[in-house]
Formats: C-alpha cells, sequence, structure tokens
C-alpha cells in the first residue's frame, strides 16, 4: 500500500508552524534571573536541536540527536513560537501582510525542526522511549495548535487581510497564502463562542491522545501478532532466502529453531500467494484481519470514539458530519460526489470479481481441493490461474529486478531522462539507521536542488506502509532547500544475498520518488505553500503519475536484468508481465473500494448517532455499498486503518482513486507528446511539481494540460477499456 506523510506529523502536530527562519527567534518579554538564564544556556548548548544543523541544507546531524533532547527542545520550541504569536497578535500597528502572515511564516522555528525530525523517526525508526514521548506530547500539541487557530487577536487580523486581499497589490501566491490562512482558522473554529472554542479545545485533546494510542497500538502488535511456525515443511512454496530470513527474524525474537513471519500493512499478506500449507494460510490472514481487537490493544473502542469525536466537532464547526467537513476543502467539495464515483464503479467492478472468484474456485477443484473459497485462499490460487493464463512464474520475475538496479537503473534513471536530475550518494551524511542511504540531487545545470534520504527495507519499529515526508520544507522566504525521505517496508534479503523485490514493489519504488520530487522540486517562496502541501485529493496525483514509468520500454530495458547474469529481461517474459497488469483488478479494486467506503460511513455519522460496535458497524456499511464478498474483505480493516483513524487521510481515503484519473490522462497526455524526454518533463515539473499550493490544484492541472481531465485514461489504465472513444 503507497501511504504517504504528506499531512504528516508535523502537519497535524502543528497545523499554523512554518518552517525555520535565519533570524533568531523573539524572545518572551520580561526579565530572567541569572541563576535561570544560565541552565537554560547549558541545556541549549548541549542540545543539537536547538540550534540549526551546520549540514548542508539543515539535514538533521542524526550522530548527535538523542531521545532525551526531545522533549526539552519541544517545551522550548513552543515556549518561543507562542511568544512570537502573540507579539503578532498584539501588535498594535494595524495588520500588515508583513507584519502578520510573513511574521507567522518566519515563526515556529525551533518547534518545526524538532518535530521534523521526531515525527519522522516515530514513524520509521520508533522504540519505546519514542512513544511514551509521544504519548507526553500529544495533547500539550493539540493545546498549542489550538492556542494560536483560536486567538482571537490573530484572527481578526487575518480576517482584515483577507478582506482586502484584493486591493493589497500582492502577487498571487500572496494572495493565495492569504486566503489559506483565513480557510486554515475558520475551519479550526476561529469564529466559535467562546463557549464553542472550549468544547472544540477538549474534542482536540482527546482527539490527540486516541490517534496517538491508536498508532502506537499498531506498532505494538506488529510484534504481537507474528506468525510463528514450528516446522521448515509448513513453508513449502516459500525461496530459499525468504525461509532462511523467517528463521533469522524467529531467532532475533527468541524463537531459535522456528520460523517467524511477519504481518505487513493491509489485509492482504504477501506470503499468502506463495504458501501451499492451507492451515498455515489461514493463520497467517487471521492475524492479519484480526489485529487490535483484544486486549490491551485493541483499537475497536478508540475507533469508536474517534468517529464519533470528529462527528461532535463537524457539529461544532456547522457541518452534518465529519466527511462534510473534510471535503469541502478538497477537490471534491461534497461527500457525496465521493459516494457517486465510488458507487458508479461497484457494478462493473463486483461483476468482474465474481468472474475472478470463479475462476479460482475452477482452479481449486482442478488441483483437488473440496472447499469454497476463502479470503486466504484467493491469492495462492490466483497465482496458478495466472500461470495458467499468462505461464507467468512471479519468482522467475522477480530474479530481474534486484533492488539496486532497480532504484538506480530504474528510479533515477527515469528522473533523469525525465527531469534532467541525478542522485549522487552522500555517504558523509548521517542516516537514522544503517539500512538509509544519503543522497543529493543535482538539477541539470548542475546547481543543488535537495537531500534525498532512501530508507527502503522493513525492520521492527518502522509502522507499516509506504510514504514520503521531509525533516526540511522549501522556501525562499527562509532560505531553505528540501531534505526529504522515502519510506518503504521492502523485506530484505539475508546478509550477502541480492534483494530481490516483486513488481508491485518496484512501481512503488516509482510512486514514492513521485512524491519525493513533488517535495525537492518545490519552488515557492512561503513554507505554508511548498511541495506537498496541496489537497488529499491532488496529493496523490504526482506520485500515480510517475508508476506506469517502471513500465515504459525504454526503462525497462535499462534496469530489468538477471540479477546474477545481467542479462535483460527476455521480450517474451516482459510480455507475459505488462499483460498480466490487468489480472486481479477486480480484487485489487474492490479491497480499495471497500475501504475507501468504508471510511466514508465512518465520517458520515452525525454527532447525534450512539457509539457503534465496529465489527457490525463494518458488515453493514459494506453490504449497504453491495461490496460484502466474503472473500475480499478491505484492503484495511477498521482496527488498522491507519489512514482512516490515525487521522491524516479521515474521510480521504478515496484521494487514491480521485488522484489517479488525473494521473492517467496526465500520463496518457504524455504520451502523446513524445513521452520519456526532457521537455514533457519540464513542463509537468513547472506547472504540477514545483508550484505546491501557491493556486489551486485544478487551476495546475489545466496550466499543464491545457483542458480538465477526463476518466478515459483511468479506465484504460484499469484495463476496463482499450481505447479512447
Amino acid at each position: 500500500m503507497r501511504k504517504t506523510l504528506i499531512a504528516t506529523t508535523v502537519a497535524a502536530a502543528l497545523a499554523l508552524a512554518a518552517c525555520s527562519d535565519n533570524t533568531a527567534p523573539q524572545q518572551t518579554a520580561g526579565a530572567q534571573p541569572a541563576a535561570e538564564a544560565s541552565a537554560n544556556a547549558a541545556v541549549n548548548l548541549s542540545n543539537p536541536l536547538m540550534t540549526k544543523s551546520s549540514l548542508q541544507y539543515e539535514a538533521p546531524n542524526f550522530t548527535e540527536i538523542k531521545d532525551e533532547h526531545f522533549l526539552p527542545a519541544f517545551e522550548e520550541g513552543m515556549k518561543q513560537h507562542m511568544a512570537e504569536v502573540q507579539a503578532i497578535a498584539n501588535n498594535p500597528a494595524p495588520a500588515t501582510f508583513d507584519n502578520t502572515l510573513v511574521a507567522l511564516e518566519k515563526s515556529g522555528e525551533l518547534l518545526t525542526r524538532t518535530s521534523r525530525v521526531f515525527y519522522n523517526l516515530s514513524g520509521s525508526d520508533s522504540n519505546p522511549e519514542r512513544r511514551k514521548i509521544q504519548s507526553e506530547l500529544a495533547p500539550k500539541m493539540a493545546a498549542h495548535s489550538d492556542n494560536i487557530s483560536l486567538n482571537p487577536q490573530l484572527f481578526a487580523r487575518i480576517k482584515s487581510l483577507y478582506n482586502q486581499r484584493n486591493e493589497l497589490k500582492l502577487d498571487s501566491e500572496s494572495v493565495r497564502l492569504i486566503e489559506v490562512y483565513y480557510e486554515r482558522f475558520i475551519r479550526a473554529g476561529a469564529e466559535l463562542t467562546e463557549e464553542q472554542k472550549t468544547a472544540i479545545r477538549a474534542l482536540n485533546e482527546e482527539h490527540s491522545k486516541l490517534t496517538t494510542q491508536f498508532s502506537q497500538n499498531l506498532l505494538a502488535e506488529t510484534k504481537k501478532i507474528a506468525v510463528i511456525v514450528e516446522s521448515k515443511d509448513e513453508l513449502d512454496g516459500l525461496s530459499d532466502a525468504q525461509i532462511t530470513a523467517a528463521a533469522n527474524a524467529a531467532k532475533d525474537a527468541g524463537h531459535e529453531g522456528k520460523y517467524l513471519l511477519s504481518i505487513t500493512n493491509t489485509t492482504r499478506q504477501p506470503v499468502l500467494a506463495q504458501l501451499s500449507n492451507r492451515e498455515l494460510r489461514k493463520r497467517v490472514w487471521e492475524a492479519s484481519a484480526n489485529r487490535a481487537q483484544s486486549g490491551e490493544t485493541d483499537n475497536r473502542p478508540l475507533v469508536a470514539r474517534l468517529a464519533q469525536l470528529r462527528a461532535e466537532r463537524a457539529k461544532l464547526l456547522g457541518y452534518d458530519n465529519w466527511a462534510s467537513y473534510g471535503l469541502e476543502a478538497q477537490m471534491a467539495k461534497t461527500p457525496q460526489a465521493v459516494f457517486d464515483m465510488l458507487g458508479s464503479m461497484v457494478p462493473a467492478v463486483v461483476a468482474n470479481t465474481n468472474k475472478e472468484a470463479e475462476a479460482i474456485q475452477q482452479m481449486i477443484k482442478q488441483k483437488g481441493g473440496d472447499f469454497e473459497l476463502q479470503p486466504w485462499d484467493w491469492e495462492y490460487y490466483a497465482e496458478f490461474v495466472r500461470q495458467a493464463k499468462f505461464d507467468l512464474d512471479e519468482n522467475e520475475v522477480k530474479q530481474y529486478f534486484e533492488f539496486d538496479r532497480v532504484l538506480k537503473d530504474g528510479v533515477f534513471y527515469t528522473m533523469n531522462r525525465l527531469y534532467g536530475v541525478t542522485f549522487k550518494e552522500r555517504p558523509d551524511l548521517p542516516t537514522y539507521h544503517a539500512d538509509v542511504e544519503a543522497y543529493e540531487l543535482f538539477d541539470a545545470d548542475g546547481s543543488s536542488l535537495a537531500i534525498f534520504y532512501a530508507d527502503y527495507f522493513a525492520r521492527e519499529g518502522k509502522r507499516g506502509g509506504a510514504w514520503m515526508s521531509s525533516f526540511v520544507g522549501q522556501s525562499h522566504l527562509t532560505g531553505q532547500k528540501p531534505v526529504v525521505v522515502n519510506v518503504m517496508n521492502i523485506p530484505k534479503a539475508p546478509e550477502g544475498e541480492p534483494t530481490l523485490v516483486s513488481y508491485d514493489n518496484v512501481t512503488t519504488m516509482f510512486h514514492e520518488l513521485g512524491h519525493g520530487l513533488h517535495g525537492m522540486f518545490s519552488d515557492v517562496k512561503f513554507p505554508t505553500l511548498a511541495g506537498t502541501s496541496v489537497s488529499r485529493d491532488f496529493v496523490e496525483f504526482p506520485s500515480t503519475f510517475e508508476e506506469d514509468w517502471a513500465a515504459n520500454p525504454e526503462v525497462i530495458a535499462n534496469y530489468a536484468k538477471h540479477y546474477k547474469t545481467g542479462e535483460p529481461i527476455p521480450a517474451e517474459l516482459l510480455q507475459k508481465v505488462m499483460n498480466s497488469r490487468s489480472f486481479n483488478q477486480g480484487f485489487d479494486t474492490l479491497e480499495y473500494m471497500s475501504a475507501a467506503l468504508l471510511d466514508m460511513e465512518w465520517h458520515s455519522l452525525s454527532a447525534d448517532e450512539p457509539l457503534q460496535d465496529v465489527n457490525a458497524f463494518e458488515a453493514a456499511a459494506l453490504k449497504k455499498h453491495g461490496v460484502n464478498l466474503t472473500a475480499v474483505p478491505p484492503r484495511y480493516k477498521s482496527t488498522f486503518f491507519s489512514h482512516s483513524m490515525g487521522g491524516g487521510y479521515s474521510a480521504g481515503y478515496y484521494a487514491y482513486m480521485w488522484s489517479e484519473i488525473l494521473a492517467a490522462d496526465a500520463f496518457a497526455y504524455v504520451q502523446s507528446q513524445g513521452g520519456l524526454k526532457l521537455e514533457n518533463g519540464q513542463n509537468y515539473r513547472k506547472n504540477i511539481l514545483s508550484v505546491g499550493n501557491s493556486r489551486p490544484p485544478m487551476e495546475s492541472y489545466k496550466a499543464f494540460r491545457g483542458q480538465e481531465p477526463s476518466t478515459d485514461a483511468l479506465l484504460i489504465r484499469r484495463g476496463l477499456k482499450t481505447k479512447v472513444d
């Protein structure tokens, strides 16, 4: 599953803090006792987070940063930031763009720096101490954000600028900044009564605690629900490398002589396509599908209350439900637009899925099975159907997708051909884990653009999925260049062996660097509008656009080579891979749509409805939309649906499909203009990747494409249409 941290960590925890500035932060008024000042100075000198990193582009110095540095830096950062905000809000001079919005954009330097480092590490390299800090911070950060967004004096200044924005003779990006700030404050509750503000503060505090607990429960579950296998015989179907990795994982977990199968992000588990032992497949699937439903890590009460909390918050803000509140700021605008989009596809997708199920049931019978198709059977027998239909062996295919070659000769090569950029390894830059590699990104003219961290391998302490995030954001106002990270969960081969990846992981590597370039190509003035700070249903467009380059003939010829011999993938085998891309699309689409509909249903609840029974609610929601196929559960069930319940994509999981419409249309357009060439990449970079949120997303799309998108290319991409009418 491709997930980004676009509305991530800092954005969620620090709704209003801008990136750092080259000037020293303002201090609070009043004298400070000499002893206290001396003590604080000593703390500041010993804490690397208290000052800007001296590394290139302020990349974090991970060799110096320790867990004990985070809380003091957060406390001081909130103190400094609030002093800066109060000075802006209480400025006796009339509000101007510079003394209000520019000042806000420059505020919060220490807090932003600390937040970006901490929350990124909490997702990609967590440990008990960091989880403890995160729990302690959650209510404090929520209160800090509320103290800014609910400040009446500050909002009065922003509203004044908003009302006269067209008479201020500002450039378009500055006007856009005013509009974004005004909308953000309104949506946070700036115009509520004092009584309502008190109520929303309480809801926000509880919400921050519950979303933090939800995420931490899932991290704890990762270790708890791993499947321990007693005998190697039970692992029939796995490769020798996979079996060795399972043995090593078991040994590391204190089960020497046994085998450990980790549970990854989604309901679907990759090993289910390989394990011939049906009982073990069932154990793996149930460990995945039933996670976080018992004991101390039971997320069901949290899910029910989070849905209710969001509905209560929406009601306070004047909306029928959380979905109505959330969608207003997106391209989709209304929940009904999302339900219409998904609902229009359900009949065709379900019909296609049922045909796939019939073919799989026949294969079960052909293989001597006397049982009805279950979720843990689907992928195993689908592989036999795939092989029969396309004569394709996934293990054979993987031999041509060696990780390093895919990254450097595939992903990086494509970005060079399309945008003229090159990635240079930077082993001198410290990273936060031995598996993470640092690169510097150079433009076609040789100028340096950004620092890029590649964190691709699964490990304990990393949450599931794949995403992009930033340690430093781009801004001409502050003079900062981006420091970006891509994170995935590819199983790493045992020491000394090459890591071979599936074609799905190949396309995900392209996808995530699409997000990465969205951040690294950012070329705007204001931090708030930079990079990936766009609506959720636009942010997945630049990443999905990059996926299809993985299959470009020139690109695949450059990276799809046998890991031992270096021979290119045979044309016949490559054609089978390409032909098989439409295989199982019913299943793939339905499991996604089911999760998207489930997300929308949770957030369509009104504040007047009682707490829901999670499992009963799920079943009813799926039945309501006609997507309740037993053998095809949602990609995520509620108790481990981080996109939805973790907060970042609540009432927004539909965005992947919405963005895919844009991506497919854009990719088809580029092909019509000559495909993989610099001119096309420069047009796309100039009008989509570089502008961030400095103008409305559809304006950016039309500037690139010349018109709004149609759905024709999406239908072709998913194999549901052969040509544009």
